[in-house]
């Protein structure tokens, strides 16, 4: 399922491409991508307390700046970025003329990457803690349906229906570019068997895919459109 990227990647536009990394494994690389970061990505690096936190933004960051630099054929320091009013990054219409989509999650030390043409997409990812009070989160965060399906699940299930829950809404939520304020307005339908849509409004026109990229993890990324194909790539391999 997850391959080495080839050296030239094309994306169509029918396609969606995700890539992952575990952000602790690119140590040795950390002073490269160090060396492409903006200066005000280098301000959020400094701005974190603990260094393993600080050396994971800094490889997050330039990991996401090389991939998207493949794409876009430009070296990967002269990307530049804009923010939407709730944070979501997007790309400068300077350095992006094929309208290039992009969304990006960690989790502890792991990181995933969507991107696609056109197509407004999110990407989320949750580290399963087993601590997690995910019974109680349902009930506050959750639908009354949502919350049903937790609650009656055995036990060694609710920790993975919670999750997935939680990173499909979050998904959709990133695309969409609302932010968490609006979670409990998406309604997510989803069974331990069955594979999770969304139930809301204009349903018709996403498609949401959970996928597991690294164990004892969720994930989901949310895309406009239907009938699209999914890529997936190591960054390093």
């Amino acid at each position: 399922m997850w391959l080495k990227a080839p050296k030239n990647i094309e994306l169509l536009s029918n396609e969606v491409h995700i890539w992952r990394e575990n952000l602790d494994n690119v140590k040795p690389l950390l002073e490269d991508l160090t060396q492409i970061l903006s200066e005000d990505e280098l301000v959020r690096a400094r701005r974190f307390h603990f260094e393993m936190h600080r050396q994971r933004f800094i490889a997050a960051r330039g990991i996401l700046r090389n991939i998207l630099g493949r794409y876009l054929n430009i070296e990967a320091s002269k990307i530049e970025f804009g923010y939407e009013p709730r944070g979501k990054p997007f790309l400068d219409k300077k350095c992006n003329q094929i309208n290039l989509k992009f969304n990006v999650s960690h989790s502890e030390n792991f990181a995933l990457y969507a991107v696609s043409l056109n197509h407004s997409i999110g990407a989320d990812l949750e580290c399963i803690n087993s601590k997690t009070d995910v019974v109680s989160l349902a009930q506050r965060f959750f639908s009354p349906s949502e919350f049903a399906v937790i609650e009656s699940a055995p036990q060694e299930q609710q920790q993975q229906l919670f999750f997935r829950y939680w990173t499909c809404k979050e998904s959709y939520l990133k695309a969409t570019g609302t932010g968490l304020k609006d979670l409990q307005k998406v309604e997510i339908c989803l069974t331990p068997e069955q594979p999770a849509h969304l139930n809301i409004p204009n349903s018709d026109k996403w498609s949401l895919l959970e996928i597991q990229p690294f164990s004892n993890c969720a994930a989901t990324v949310a895309c406009t459109g239907k009938g699209l194909q999914f890529k997936y790539w190591d960054y390093c391999s």
